[in-house]
């Protein structure tokens, strides 16, 4: 059984350490505000112009204002703090984010990702993802496994247009948590119900696969 894009958010949720500083991309990486885990605190920035972002709204605390880098709307966590783009992006350039969460539309073994334009379909630009991943210290990619077609979006070269090179240090898809290795991606862990073969048959990169390999734990 392949995750949802609500269990992929919730294993990259993992990966967060007490007193990150967090920016969450658009797309299933929002919803990882949802599964921060108890008893560690995390700020979460949004390069419009918040740090401190909370989980998703319900009705009760809808504010119509407070909205993230995706235009969706959020909650703000104690302490929280609004400010300018240009701030925001002196700490994203500065070096001052831990970790950012991005999704993709393809990546290469090598770390490279794709994640801005497809040639002929419109785009509204590149948004803030080039200044991240030139920046950040710590890289994690939320991403379908395969196209809609079936064909792997985890390959050996990317074939799209690159938002960064080299960049990209995990990646957490539908069927895999995959590691950026010296000669491959290292196979980490599975999706429950899904096996090795299996995301050999989806996945166009060479695979690095060392003994048994776990189920995520979602």
């Amino acid at each position: 059984m392949a995750l949802d894009k609500n269990q992929i958010a919730k294993r990259i949720a993992q990966e967060l350490e007490d007193g990150y500083y967090v920016n969450l991309g658009i797309g299933i990486p929002t919803l990882v505000a949802n599964y921060v885990p108890e008893g560690i605190e995390v700020i979460l920035q949004s390069e419009n112009g918040m740090l401190g972002i909370g989980p998703f709204p319900t009705e009760e605390n809808l504010d119509a204002d407070l909205i993230n880098a995706g235009k969706q709307t959020v909650t703000y966590a104690k302490g929280a703090s609004f400010f300018d783009s240009a701030l925001s992006f002196a700490m994203i350039r500065g070096g001052h984010v831990d970790m950012t969460i991005l999704g993709a539309f393809e990546v290469s073994q090598t770390g490279d990702i794709a994640s801005w334009k497809i040639p002929k379909k419109l785009i509204k630009g590149m948004g803030g993802a080039m200044d991240l991943v030139a920046s950040a210290k710590n890289i994690i990619v939320a991403m379908m496994h395969t196209d809609r077609k079936g064909n792997s979006k985890i390959l050996k070269e990317c074939t799209l247009p690159l938002t960064g090179v080299q960049c990209v240090k995990k990646i957490v898809t539908n069927l895999a948590v995959l590691e950026v290795a010296e000669n491959g991606f290292k196979l980490l862990e599975r999706a429950p119900g899904v096996s090795v073969e299996d995301i050999k048959k989806y996945t166009e990169a060479d695979l690095i696969i060392e003994g048994e390999v776990p189920e995520m734990n979602v």
